[in-house]
């Protein structure tokens, strides 16, 4: 009973060894190992800025509100302007007149539950990443 009991205790320790080594060699890059500025970064690292960022396409506009089709709360999503709403187009300060219809915008909003409103605090748009030069 002791040496069945032994034996499994031992198969399992050695199964546990060859996995971690399998796992260890896979982490292991070679020499022609794409280095860290590959083209998958760019888009994590961007993915990860926009994270808590609200997505969606302008479907209407006005001095005082943005209404957004197709973001995650649904269709027609009013956010509130305020005259601090800073907009920004390719990384640069823009305008509120240069956002039209069917532009697609990220928007830093603060949602007030009990009144059930969203404020516009950034209205980002033609977000691209940099190329990656080969």
């Amino acid at each position: 009973m002791r040496t069945k009991a032994s034996n499994f205790l031992v198969s399992g320790l050695l199964g546990c060894i060859v996995a971690s080594g399998t796992a260890w060699a896979q982490r292991i890059e070679g020499p022609d190992a794409p280095d860290a500025t590959s083209r998958l970064e760019n888009a994590i690292s961007l993915a990860g800025q926009y994270q808590n960022y609200i997505y969606g396409v302008i479907r209407k506009i006005t001095k005082d509100e943005i209404v957004l089709d197709k973001t995650r709360f649904g269709n027609d999503q009013v956010f509130k302007l305020e005259h601090k709403t800073k907009f920004i187009d390719n990384g640069k300060r823009s305008t509120l007149a240069q956002l039209k219809q069917g532009d697609m915008v990220w928007i830093d909003a603060k949602i007030k539950k009990k009144a059930s409103e969203k404020i516009a605090r950034k209205v980002i748009t033609g977000v691209s990443p940099k190329p990656v030069s080969e």
